[in-house]
Protein backbone atom coordinates (compact mmCIF):
# COMPACT_ATOMS: atom_id res chain seq x y z
CA UNK A 1 0.00 0.00 0.00
CA UNK A 2 1.33 3.43 -0.94
CA UNK A 3 1.92 5.69 2.06
CA UNK A 4 -0.23 8.80 2.18
CA UNK A 5 1.38 12.13 1.32
CA UNK A 6 0.71 15.02 3.70
CA UNK A 7 -0.48 18.08 1.76
CA UNK A 8 0.07 21.32 3.68
CA UNK A 9 -2.24 24.28 3.95
CA UNK A 10 -0.80 27.75 3.29
CA UNK A 11 -0.75 28.46 7.03
CA UNK A 12 1.21 25.27 7.67
CA UNK A 13 3.70 26.20 4.95
CA UNK A 14 4.16 29.58 6.64
CA UNK A 15 5.10 27.87 9.91
CA UNK A 16 7.51 25.62 8.00
CA UNK A 17 9.07 28.78 6.59
CA UNK A 18 9.75 29.92 10.16
CA UNK A 19 11.46 26.58 10.86
CA UNK A 20 13.35 26.89 7.59
CA UNK A 21 14.72 30.29 8.51
CA UNK A 22 16.02 28.89 11.81
CA UNK A 23 17.86 26.25 9.77
CA UNK A 24 19.26 29.01 7.55
CA UNK A 25 20.52 30.81 10.67
CA UNK A 26 22.19 27.59 11.84
CA UNK A 27 23.93 27.31 8.47
CA UNK A 28 25.18 30.87 8.71
CA UNK A 29 26.55 30.35 12.21
CA UNK A 30 28.28 27.11 11.21
CA UNK A 31 29.87 28.70 8.15
CA UNK A 32 31.30 31.40 10.39
CA UNK A 33 32.53 28.97 13.08
CA UNK A 34 33.91 26.06 11.04
CA UNK A 35 37.70 26.20 10.70
CA UNK A 36 40.78 24.02 11.10
CA UNK A 37 41.36 23.32 14.79
CA UNK A 38 37.67 23.38 15.77
CA UNK A 39 36.03 20.16 16.96
CA UNK A 40 32.77 18.90 15.54
CA UNK A 41 31.32 18.91 19.08
CA UNK A 42 32.04 22.63 19.34
CA UNK A 43 30.14 23.16 16.11
CA UNK A 44 27.20 21.16 17.46
CA UNK A 45 27.16 23.61 20.38
CA UNK A 46 27.00 26.48 17.88
CA UNK A 47 23.89 24.92 16.33
CA UNK A 48 22.32 24.35 19.75
CA UNK A 49 22.80 28.02 20.66
CA UNK A 50 20.99 29.14 17.49
CA UNK A 51 18.11 26.78 18.21
CA UNK A 52 17.85 27.96 21.80
CA UNK A 53 17.80 31.64 20.80
CA UNK A 54 15.01 30.94 18.31
CA UNK A 55 12.93 28.92 20.77
CA UNK A 56 13.10 25.99 18.35
CA UNK A 57 14.27 22.44 18.83
CA UNK A 58 16.46 20.13 16.80
CA UNK A 59 14.60 17.50 14.84
CA UNK A 60 17.72 15.31 14.88
CA UNK A 61 18.40 15.20 18.63
CA UNK A 62 16.80 12.00 19.96
CA UNK A 63 15.58 10.89 16.53
CA UNK A 64 15.81 7.08 16.82
CA UNK A 65 18.38 7.80 19.55
CA UNK A 66 20.57 10.19 17.55
CA UNK A 67 22.75 11.96 20.16
CA UNK A 68 23.44 15.42 18.67
CA UNK A 69 21.69 18.54 17.35
CA UNK A 70 23.09 18.33 13.80
CA UNK A 71 24.91 15.81 11.62
CA UNK A 72 28.50 16.67 10.69
CA UNK A 73 30.15 14.42 8.11
CA UNK A 74 33.82 14.78 7.18
CA UNK A 75 35.64 13.68 4.00
CA UNK A 76 34.61 10.09 3.24
CA UNK A 77 31.58 10.41 5.55
CA UNK A 78 28.51 10.90 3.38
CA UNK A 79 25.79 11.63 5.93
CA UNK A 80 24.72 11.16 9.57
CA UNK A 81 28.17 11.81 11.06
CA UNK A 82 27.95 12.30 14.84
CA UNK A 83 29.71 15.39 16.27
CA UNK A 84 32.41 14.59 18.80
CA UNK A 85 36.06 15.20 19.59
CA UNK A 86 37.25 15.11 15.98
CA UNK A 87 39.38 18.18 15.23
CA UNK A 88 38.81 19.58 11.76
CA UNK A 89 41.89 20.00 9.58
CA UNK A 90 42.98 22.11 6.64
CA UNK A 91 41.49 20.75 3.43
CA UNK A 92 38.68 18.78 5.09
CA UNK A 93 35.40 18.42 3.20
CA UNK A 94 32.69 18.98 5.81
CA UNK A 95 28.95 18.47 5.31
CA UNK A 96 26.44 19.88 7.79
CA UNK A 97 22.91 18.47 7.86
CA UNK A 98 20.69 20.63 10.08
CA UNK A 99 17.05 20.80 11.08
CA UNK A 100 14.63 22.71 13.27
CA UNK A 101 11.10 22.26 14.56
CA UNK A 102 8.83 25.25 15.16
CA UNK A 103 5.31 24.67 16.53
CA UNK A 104 5.47 21.06 15.39
CA UNK A 105 6.58 21.76 11.80
CA UNK A 106 9.96 20.85 10.39
CA UNK A 107 12.73 22.38 8.29
CA UNK A 108 15.74 20.43 6.99
CA UNK A 109 18.74 21.54 4.91
CA UNK A 110 22.39 20.66 4.36
CA UNK A 111 25.49 22.24 2.89
CA UNK A 112 29.13 21.30 2.29
CA UNK A 113 32.24 23.43 2.68
CA UNK A 114 35.94 22.77 2.15
CA UNK A 115 38.20 24.18 4.85
CA UNK A 116 41.39 26.14 4.23
CA UNK A 117 43.64 25.13 1.36
CA UNK A 118 41.22 23.17 -0.80
CA UNK A 119 41.83 20.48 -3.39
CA UNK A 120 40.24 21.88 -6.59
CA UNK A 121 38.57 18.51 -7.18
CA UNK A 122 36.94 18.74 -3.73
CA UNK A 123 35.67 22.22 -4.56
CA UNK A 124 34.28 20.90 -7.84
CA UNK A 125 32.62 18.02 -5.97
CA UNK A 126 30.82 20.39 -3.61
CA UNK A 127 29.90 22.91 -6.29
CA UNK A 128 28.48 20.26 -8.62
CA UNK A 129 26.40 18.81 -5.77
CA UNK A 130 25.12 22.31 -4.96
CA UNK A 131 24.33 23.00 -8.60
CA UNK A 132 22.60 19.62 -8.98
CA UNK A 133 20.39 20.45 -6.01
CA UNK A 134 19.35 23.82 -7.47
CA UNK A 135 18.78 22.32 -10.91
CA UNK A 136 16.54 19.71 -9.31
CA UNK A 137 14.62 22.33 -7.33
CA UNK A 138 14.10 24.35 -10.51
CA UNK A 139 12.81 21.23 -12.26
CA UNK A 140 10.04 20.93 -9.64
CA UNK A 141 8.57 24.21 -10.90
CA UNK A 142 7.78 22.57 -14.22
CA UNK A 143 5.28 20.18 -12.68
CA UNK A 144 4.96 16.63 -13.90
CA UNK A 145 6.16 13.83 -11.66
CA UNK A 146 8.76 13.60 -8.94
CA UNK A 147 11.27 11.85 -11.20
CA UNK A 148 12.28 15.29 -12.53
CA UNK A 149 14.56 15.55 -9.47
CA UNK A 150 16.65 12.50 -10.29
CA UNK A 151 16.86 13.45 -13.97
CA UNK A 152 18.12 16.93 -13.10
CA UNK A 153 20.73 15.58 -10.69
CA UNK A 154 22.04 13.05 -13.17
CA UNK A 155 22.17 15.69 -15.91
CA UNK A 156 24.24 17.98 -13.67
CA UNK A 157 26.67 15.16 -12.94
CA UNK A 158 26.95 14.35 -16.64
CA UNK A 159 27.64 18.02 -17.44
CA UNK A 160 30.39 18.05 -14.80
CA UNK A 161 32.15 15.13 -16.50
CA UNK A 162 31.59 16.60 -19.97
CA UNK A 163 33.38 19.77 -18.82
CA UNK A 164 36.53 17.71 -18.23
CA UNK A 165 36.34 17.13 -14.48
CA UNK A 166 36.81 13.75 -12.88
CA UNK A 167 33.56 11.72 -12.94
CA UNK A 168 31.32 11.83 -9.87
CA UNK A 169 28.86 9.23 -8.62
CA UNK A 170 25.34 9.77 -7.26
CA UNK A 171 24.74 7.97 -3.96
CA UNK A 172 21.61 5.83 -4.27
CA UNK A 173 21.32 4.37 -0.76
CA UNK A 174 20.06 7.68 0.71
CA UNK A 175 17.49 9.95 -0.93
CA UNK A 176 15.34 13.00 -0.31
CA UNK A 177 11.91 12.85 1.27
CA UNK A 178 8.67 14.54 2.08
CA UNK A 179 8.71 16.75 5.16
CA UNK A 180 6.14 18.55 7.30
CA UNK A 181 4.70 17.50 10.66
CA UNK A 182 7.49 14.90 10.71
CA UNK A 183 11.05 15.16 9.41
CA UNK A 184 10.77 12.16 7.09
CA UNK A 185 7.54 11.51 5.21
CA UNK A 186 6.44 10.10 1.88
CA UNK A 187 7.28 10.43 -0.92
CA UNK A 188 10.87 9.36 -1.46
CA UNK A 189 12.71 11.88 -3.65
CA UNK A 190 15.24 9.91 -5.71
CA UNK A 191 18.46 11.57 -6.86
CA UNK A 192 18.78 9.28 -9.88
CA UNK A 193 16.66 8.07 -12.76
CA UNK A 194 14.48 5.05 -12.05
CA UNK A 195 12.04 2.93 -14.04
CA UNK A 196 9.03 4.41 -12.23
CA UNK A 197 8.33 8.12 -12.60
CA UNK A 198 6.91 8.42 -9.09
CA UNK A 199 4.04 10.52 -7.78
CA UNK A 200 2.57 13.52 -9.55
CA UNK A 201 3.70 16.88 -8.19
CA UNK A 202 0.86 18.78 -6.53
CA UNK A 203 0.45 22.01 -4.54
CA UNK A 204 0.76 21.43 -0.82
CA UNK A 205 3.70 19.05 -1.14
CA UNK A 206 6.82 19.92 0.82
CA UNK A 207 9.96 18.07 -0.24
CA UNK A 208 13.54 17.81 0.97
CA UNK A 209 15.75 17.72 -2.14
CA UNK A 210 19.21 16.42 -1.15
CA UNK A 211 21.70 15.01 -3.64
CA UNK A 212 24.83 13.33 -2.29
CA UNK A 213 27.76 12.85 -4.66
CA UNK A 214 31.12 11.15 -4.28
CA UNK A 215 34.45 11.23 -6.08
CA UNK A 216 34.40 7.42 -6.15
CA UNK A 217 31.71 4.76 -6.47
CA UNK A 218 28.12 4.77 -5.23
CA UNK A 219 28.77 2.09 -2.62
CA UNK A 220 28.38 3.05 1.05
CA UNK A 221 28.63 1.37 4.43
CA UNK A 222 27.58 2.26 7.97
CA UNK A 223 30.14 2.47 10.77
CA UNK A 224 29.92 0.70 14.12
CA UNK A 225 28.11 3.68 15.68
CA UNK A 226 25.09 2.63 13.55
CA UNK A 227 24.78 6.15 12.17
CA UNK A 228 27.78 7.39 10.22
CA UNK A 229 27.54 6.51 6.51
CA UNK A 230 30.88 6.38 4.67
CA UNK A 231 31.90 5.68 1.11
CA UNK A 232 33.03 2.07 0.77
CA UNK A 233 36.12 3.10 -1.20
CA UNK A 234 37.12 6.00 1.06
CA UNK A 235 36.35 8.62 -1.59
CA UNK A 236 35.24 12.06 -0.44
CA UNK A 237 31.57 13.02 -0.55
CA UNK A 238 29.39 16.15 -0.57
CA UNK A 239 25.77 16.73 0.50
CA UNK A 240 23.48 19.68 -0.24
CA UNK A 241 19.80 19.98 0.69
CA UNK A 242 16.88 22.41 0.88
CA UNK A 243 13.25 22.11 1.96
CA UNK A 244 10.94 23.17 -0.88
CA UNK A 245 7.20 23.95 -0.80
CA UNK A 246 5.01 23.52 -3.87
CA UNK A 247 2.23 26.13 -3.85
CA UNK A 248 -0.63 26.98 -6.18
CA UNK A 249 1.55 29.75 -7.62
CA UNK A 250 4.87 27.87 -7.87
CA UNK A 251 7.70 26.90 -5.54
CA UNK A 252 9.25 28.44 -2.43
CA UNK A 253 12.54 27.28 -0.91
CA UNK A 254 11.72 27.41 2.79
CA UNK A 255 15.28 26.98 4.08
CA UNK A 256 16.91 29.61 1.83
CA UNK A 257 16.92 33.17 3.26
CA UNK A 258 15.82 34.61 -0.11
CA UNK A 259 13.37 31.79 -0.74
CA UNK A 260 15.61 30.56 -3.54
CA UNK A 261 15.14 33.71 -5.65
CA UNK A 262 18.72 34.24 -6.85
CA UNK A 263 19.46 30.66 -7.85
CA UNK A 264 16.05 30.04 -9.39
CA UNK A 265 15.87 33.31 -11.33
CA UNK A 266 19.17 32.36 -12.96
CA UNK A 267 17.32 29.22 -14.13
CA UNK A 268 14.31 31.21 -15.37
CA UNK A 269 12.12 30.20 -12.42
CA UNK A 270 10.38 32.70 -10.15
CA UNK A 271 9.69 31.87 -6.50
CA UNK A 272 6.15 31.98 -5.12
CA UNK A 273 6.36 33.08 -1.47
CA UNK A 274 3.17 33.14 0.57
CA UNK A 275 2.26 36.52 2.00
Amino acid sequence: MRERIEYKTPDQVRVMRRAGLVVADIHGALRDAAAPGVTTAELDDVAREVLDRAGARSNFLGYHGYPAHVCISVNEEVVHGIPGDRVLADGDVVSFDCGAVVDGWHGDAAFTMVLGAADPQDLALSETTRRAMWDAIAALAGGGRIDVVGAAVEDAVAAHAAAGYEPLAVVEDYVGHGIGSAMHQPPDVLNYRAARRGVRLRPGMCLAVEPMLTRGTIETTVLADDWTVVTADGARAAHWEHTVALTDEGIWVLTAPDGGAAELESRNVLIAPLS
